[in-house]
């Protein structure tokens, strides 16, 4: 082959790519500047800006995600529009590549190379400016002076959050030529290899925590390539390799999606089931070279003795001396010998955070008396091999079905590589952000950016105020809003009342249909299951009259659990019922309403009361310039409306100096909030709705009862008739 020819046919990304390095480097000190320049690209583009800070603004950037914008997977349309505006912006002379084949791109779901606030310390992004233009120097001038400078920011960086074989990436980007790109696709292949020397093979798979040392990493360069340069490959340097690389993985899966036997799609007839192959994986090589899966509790025999899951626990009390359910146990050798079917997808786990592999199971369960340990086993068709690190935690049990929860399976896909990028196309969900809420709902900008950081803070929040505030309005705006789109499928919402229990809540026993009772979660747990598997998304849980249940009883306890230091995996706590560890995942956000003028109510739970933070909503009359009210009235052309709106600001204001009322019991602007007003609307509003509120405000007081019904009778041309 003639590797000249393959350079200037597949690598025209290269001198844009280097080039691009170059110019980056002039904004070191000019990253307020270089961020103003991606927002008007993006903003040029009609491209959405990617999330690159927790609360949607950025603050600061590094190189390596500045090159990660055009580096992930998107469509191509995308990433070429993206580069052509750094080429314009940045003067960049050589042309934007045509196509980014072989080029190593980040996951959508982790492609910053910092923290964010909050997970970041103060220098990590000024490191990662270091190690870019320590790299970019050392690739020019190979003097020790130049690798020491190079080595110290890269052992600096390698243990920051959101840096792991990233970094290695992002100096193949920006120097190709001499800094070998460790993704996914080229370590598997390394480690593989017999032409890799063990050396370089064993310190590529003792790092999986973190990335190599920059001596390490530098062997690792220095050696391939002198491997590369003896002229046995038919690539001859660091892209020709990482475009075989490509080339050889992309063949083999297509291959594989050939065969519909062996395909990982979504289908309704197979089960995608998340596996351990042995404690920590160590049995995967021997399961993957052999082409078996199996699992442990060998002493409980052959599972087709079993016709349910009853028998293998009172089996397992006997073996093990106790009285335990044995849920998880049970439940992990009943899939394994009776659910599990052939054609199923098996993904096999190692730990919390590495998939290793995936396959398709071939064969029914048997049970294999000859093998010391893992005796009961099926036989798969392993594809493939490798680590691919996924951010959040995985589920920890040793087999779980994950088939019912589809996005879960396609995230996973994802991170395997097995799913092309689609198309850019029309959003599944509306989108909904800040200038929405803001359109919706009468509230100041000020204001609503006090009520997210609260929110986002705390986790638990209660909007509360006066009747017709807009309270459950805003609350589900809210959550569209941190969102970013109106997905309902992400909110759940619920309304407290005398009889509401723990029962309907958490979990309980209810009863069947042929007179037994059994055992059922509740709406929060369920909801909180489904958040769980989804946790690079939001998901807000609306309470509707938090006050008017017996908050105690129907949280029980995880009063504890929804603090916000008490959430995630490691805060589990055993329930009153059941007997899987639960907790309340981070992404799961509580917003509760509470009607401050109901009097038939006991004051809120102390306990729960230091758990959620209290925001007031108050009536939009006062401050209309303010919250966007003024400009809702302005555009009604009803005279009757705007001297009804008069009178009711005059009515909140002796509402509010009353000392048996107060500011809780103002009247809201949402009983003036119509899509079809007219005098006939208005007379209605105030005589149905007003009056009949006023008079449980002041039924022991009746002259003041009676002068505001004069006057709110006279205000829409009524007669008053005490």
């Amino acid at each position: 082959m003639d590797n000249n020819n393959q350079k200037s046919q597949n690598f025209s990304w290269i001198p844009f790519y280097m080039e691009f390095a170059d110019k980056l480097r002039n904004y070191r000190e000019c990253r307020s500047e270089l961020i103003e320049i991606i927002k008007s690209i993006y903003k040029a583009t009609e491209i959405n800006l990617p999330t690159l800070e927790k609360d949607g603004a950025v603050f600061d950037i590094d190189p390596f995600t500045v090159f990660g914008l055009f580096n992930k997977g998107i469509a191509d349309e995308n990433r070429i529009a993206i580069a052509s505006g750094f080429k314009n912006a940045l003067d960049i002379f050589s042309e934007v590549p045509a196509d980014f084949n072989g080029i190593p791109i980040l996951n959508n779901l982790s492609a910053t190379f910092y923290g964010f606030i909050g997970d970041r310390k103060d220098n990590d992004i000024d490191n990662l400016w270091n190690i870019f233009i320590s790299a970019l120097d050392y690739a020019e001038k190979k003097t020790e002076t130049a690798k020491a400078d190079f080595c110290k920011w890269f052992d600096v960086v390698r243990t920051q959050f959101g840096v792991k074989w990233n970094l290695t990436m992002g100096l193949y980007w920006i120097r190709p030529y001499q800094y070998l790109s460790l993704d996914s696709r080229n370590r598997n292949f390394l480690t593989k290899s017999h032409n890799v020397s063990y050396n370089t093979r064993l310190l590529i798979i003792n790092n999986t925590k973190n990335i190599p040392t920059a001596e390490n990493y530098l062997e690792i360069c220095k050696h391939w390539n002198n491997k590369l340069q003896s002229g046995k490959y038919e690539y001859n340097d660091f892209p020709s390799f990482s475009y075989y690389v490509w080339i050889s993985e992309k063949t083999n899966l297509e291959k594989i999606e050939e065969n519909n036997d062996n395909s990982f799609s979504i289908s309704e007839n197979k089960h995608y089931w998340l596996y351990a192959p042995g404690e920590n994986a160590f049995l995967w090589d021997e399961f993957y070279n052999e082409g078996i899966m199996g699992i442990g509790w060998d002493e409980v025999g052959d599972l087709k003795q079993f016709q349910n899951r009853e028998q293998i626990m009172y089996t397992l009390q006997e073996l093990y001396q106790d009285s335990g359910k044995h849920y998880n146990d049970t439940l992990a050798l009943w899939e394994f010998s009776h659910e599990i079917k052939p054609s199923d997808i098996i993904i096999a786990k190692k730990g919390l955070h590495l998939i290793v592999g995936y396959g398709t199971v071939t064969s029914d369960y048997y049970y294999d008396e000859s093998r010391e340990i893992f005796k009961h086993l099926r036989k798969v068709k392993w594809f493939c091999s490798g680590e691919w690190e996924h951010k959040e935690q995985l589920v920890m049990k040793t087999l779980t079905d994950i088939t019912k929860y589809p996005d879960y399976v396609q995230k996973l896909k994802k991170i395997l590589g097995l799913e092309e990028t689609p198309a850019i196309t029309e959003p599944k969900y509306p989108l909904y952000d800040k200038n929405d809420f803001l359109s919706d709902v009468f509230m100041s900008e000020k204001e609503y950016d006090k009520l997210t950081a609260l929110l986002k803070r705390k986790k638990n929040i209660v909007l509360q105020g006066a009747p017709g505030v807009g309270k459950t309005f805003c609350a589900k705006r809210l959550a569209w809003s941190v969102m970013g789109e109106k997905n309902n499928d992400r909110v759940c919402t619920v309304q407290f009342h005398q009889s509401y229990s723990y029962e309907d809540f958490i979990m309980g026993y209810r009863p069947t249909d042929n007179g037994g009772f059994e055992l059922e979660n509740g709406v929060f747990y369920r909801f909180c299951e489904t958040a769980k598997n989804d946790t690079d998304n939001e998901y807000f849980f609306i309470i509707d009259e938090i006050n008017r249940g017996n908050l105690s009883k129907i949280f029980g306890e995880l009063l504890m659990l929804i603090e916000n230091d008490k959430r995630g995996s490691e805060q589990q706590i055993n329930l009153v019922y059941g007997s899987e560890p639960f907790y309340i995942p981070e992404n799961l956000y509580i917003i509760g309403m509470m009607n401050t003028a109901d009097r038939s109510l006991a004051m809120i739970d102390y306990a729960l009361r230091r758990r959620f933070s209290f925001y007031t909503m108050l009536p939009a009359f006062e401050k209309a310039d303010e919250n966007g009210f003024a400009e809702y009235i302005q555009k009604i052309e009803c005279p009757l409306y705007h001297s009804i709106i008069a009178k009711i600001i005059e009515l909140n204001k002796a509402i509010k100096e009353d000392t048996s009322l107060g500011k809780g019991f103002e009247i809201g602007h949402s009983y003036f909030i119509s899509d079809n007003i007219n005098d006939e609307w208005v007379k209605s509003a105030v005589e149905y709705e007003i009056i009949p509120l006023i008079e449980e405000y002041w039924f022991d007081n009746d002259s003041e009862l009676s002068k505001w019904k004069e006057k709110l009778y006279l205000a829409i041309g009524e007669p008053y008739d005490e």
